[in-house]
């Protein structure tokens, strides 16, 4: 490919989205020598709706795709050639012609309780202020603790770090993900804690980037294609499976892990009442050859478990 013709990755601007991007740049330069030169691949920044709304939580912007909607529109428009996602913020469906081409090697999934002091959830002061602005978090710090005291707090990972050591909130969560790809996770050992994921489930495909690009983009296809980590790939098919079942968005608090030991995958979700009050989990165990079935599967499990009414109340609360 010629330095006047170069591959052109979309991404949003944060430091993360941009850690990421940067990564796919490399896998991209290691996989095909004709593209590492820095020019061969450009790096494309684009603001989305979840970037520019930053004084209400997600749940309250509402509506699916908040962190891709204007990428994929860039995509479509032929503006760029590949879309660089963090998978947990793509709705289960898709633009028409446009699909996820890879998947890149998974970081650890798990969530981290930065807390000065505290090792676990269960060790955070009675009525302690944790920010988040995470449902799933705030659902599932409450069914641990209901006694503590969930606020909104949006941001990147430096302002929201920041906020915990001014004392703004006694704790908030993270990802682990994020803060390896960032460089921040040994910088904050002394003060986190790395959460088990049965006092916290990640969210479905968390840790996860995707690679989205125009169906029919033969070029693109071809050039992603041999970056697609297959462990990852299907982990993330269950997971969305799942979500895509329990009509998951951000207004819904939805975890899902998925894990594969040979040809098993064992996968575990959990939905609840933003509250904390209610919460129903599930979890199957199948051939990794049907990991969307075994998605699917949960989901319908979860949905049947907890009933048609905690829905309708999911969806007014």
């Amino acid at each position: 490919m010629s330095a006047q013709a170069p591959f052109r990755l979309g991404t949003r601007g944060s430091p993360l989205a941009l850690a990421q991007a940067h990564e796919l740049r490399a896998r991209l330069a290691a996989a095909h020598p004709a593209l590492a030169a820095e020019a061969a691949v450009e790096i494309v920044v684009i603001k989305t709706t979840g970037d520019k709304v930053q004084d209400r939580t997600l749940a309250e912007i509402g509506g699916k795709g908040l962190f891709t909607k204007e990428i994929e529109e860039a995509l479509l428009d032929k503006r760029i050639d590949a879309a660089v996602h963090s998978m947990k913020d793509v709705p289960t469906w898709l633009p028409d012609g446009l699909t996820i081409a890879a998947i890149l090697p998974r970081e650890d999934p798990r969530d981290v309780l930065l807390a000065p002091g505290a090792i676990s959830l269960a060790a955070l002061p009675k009525g302690a202020v944790v920010g988040t602005a995470s449902l799933r978090r705030q659902a599932q710090v409450l069914l641990a603790r209901p006694d503590l005291k969930v606020v909104p707090m949006r941001g990147n990972v430096g302002t929201r770090l920041n906020k915990v050591r001014a004392g703004d909130v006694n704790a908030t969560l993270l990802a682990l993900a994020g803060l390896r790809r960032l460089k921040l996770a040994e910088g904050i050992a002394a003060d986190s804690a790395v959460l088990g994921v049965e006092e916290m489930l990640p969210a479905a495909a968390q840790g996860a980037i995707g690679v989205e690009i125009r169906a029919g983009d033969a070029r693109a296809r071809d050039l992603v294609a041999a970056l697609d980590d297959a462990p990852s790939s299907v982990c993330v098919a269950a997971e969305r499976a799942c979500l895509e079942v329990l009509d998951g968005s951000c207004r819904t608090p939805i975890a899902a892990l998925a894990e594969v030991a040979g040809d098993e995958m064992r996968l575990r979700a959990l939905v609840a009442m933003p509250d904390g009050r209610h919460a129903h989990r599930a979890e199957q165990r199948g051939a990794v050859a049907d990991a969307e079935a075994l998605g699917r599967a949960v989901g319908n499990e979860l949905r049947a478990a907890a009933g048609p009414a905690f829905f309708v109340a999911l969806a007014d609360a």
